[in-house]
């Protein structure tokens, strides 16, 4: 196992190259820029392309161009991109074309700051196209490392479920420096927990079946296949339609071969919730780490505190928020209206035990969230600072 020290942009390349990737296009933005960079530079190393775009649509059109062609592709982006890419986005999860997309978050709304981090695209990823009848499947790391394997994990999961896949990482997790280890055989692979699947060609005659089977190779026009391949509602043979019960044997498929094999999906870190604690402090990305430690600062204070942090985003896992005892939540996000913490309210069937502490630019501190917990858990509204913080 290979030890390196460098950024979560640079841990992306490599995780692309060792998981097969052919094709890199993509338009440069900050805080994602240096994985184009890199990817110009190792790609043509082991034998693949990349593709500067003029834009970030023409990237990832380019993208599901090649792999289509038969190539394992990825792009990014950062948010300013990542809005741009609701056509091709909806090209790919309806014509079911595998394809990796990193979004490096920064702040917003629009152009926002390019070097600080953010997290307002939780339900792009989720809604990331027009008119509805899909599912994602949406990846969250928090570390260099983490950045790393979800990246091996993202062509993973895109072959085996025909889609494209969403890293949905922010602007400290893709600049910052960290150690991590790259695996230098199938065995170091396996050790991390990691597989990669090889490209295949759906030969027919079944190019869109109207089940919730996975791995099912993708269409590859040309190689004498005959395949046909649209983003309008398709037959089974891929041949446009305009019938409603082809379409809805189309979504079902869009929507449960992914709900109906979401435990290959579902990740999440769990600290100290087995003891019943009367706070839960939910998280995602580079704020979990904060929050973990808020969590372990807190209880050797004497407060019972628990932390869930998910690593796959979508699809949401409501299960996570059942049956907890009572239990109050804080979500933390790296925004200041509040995202993620909507769903754990719907997830939770509760309003009124689920708050929210947001902050957008620079992660909170410790004694920040452990301030939040206290008054929640005194039944008061969180302390918001103005300019700085929001919080309800």
């Amino acid at each position: 196992m290979k030890r390196v020290f460098d950024t979560g942009n640079a841990a992306i390349t490599e995780a692309a190259i060792i998981a097969g990737c052919d094709v890199y296009a993509g338009y440069p933005i900050t805080p994602s820029t240096e994985i184009a960079e890199n990817m110009s530079r190792r790609l043509p190393q082991n034998g693949g392309w990349y593709l500067q775009a003029e834009d970030e649509l023409a990237g990832l059109y380019a993208c599901l161009g090649a792999s289509l062609g038969g190539l394992k592709a990825m792009t990014s982006t950062s948010g300013p991109g990542y809005v741009l890419f609701s056509d091709p986005y909806g090209w790919g999860i309806s014509s079911e074309i595998p394809v990796v997309i990193v979004d490096a978050q920064r702040v917003g709304p629009v152009s926002g700051i390019t070097g600080a981090p953010g997290q307002g695209e939780f339900y792009l990823s989720r809604y990331p196209t027009h008119g509805g009848n899909f599912e994602t499947i949406v990846l969250a790391p928090n570390s260099v490392q983490e950045a790393f394997d979800m990246t091996v994990r993202a062509f993973y999961l895109s072959e085996r479920f025909r889609t494209p896949v969403t890293i949905l990482a922010d602007q400290i997790v893709t600049d910052g420096w960290e150690s991590f280890e790259i695996p230098e055989n199938d065995e170091e692979l396996a050790q991390r927990g990691l597989e990669v699947v090889e490209r295949r060609i759906n030969r027919g005659p079944e190019f869109f079946p109207p089940t919730d089977e996975i791995d099912i190779p993708p269409v590859v026009l040309g190689h004498n296949t005959g395949a046909a391949c649209s983003d309008w509602t398709p037959t089974e043979e891929g041949y446009d339609i305009e019938d409603p019960t082809a379409h809805l044997k189309h979504s079902y498929r869009l929507v449960y071969k992914i709900r109906n094999h979401r435990e290959l999906i579902d990740d999440c870190q769990e600290v100290c919730t087995d003891d019943e604690p009367d706070i839960i402090l939910v998280s995602y990305g580079s704020i979990s780490r904060v929050v973990i430690s808020a969590v372990k600062e807190a209880r050797r204070r004497g407060i019972k505190a628990g932390a869930i942090r998910l690593k796959s985003l979508w699809p949401f896992q409501d299960k996570l928020f059942e049956n907890r005892n009572g239990a109050k939540y804080l979500v933390a996000e790296l925004n200041f209206e509040g995202q993620l913490v909507r769903e754990v309210q719907r997830a939770a069937q509760s309003i009124n035990d689920v708050h929210f502490y947001g902050k957008c630019g620079e992660l909170p501190s410790v004694d920040e969230l452990i301030g939040a917990v206290r008054a929640v858990l005194a039944g008061d509204k969180p302390e918001a600072v103005q300019f700085v913080s929001e919080a309800w």
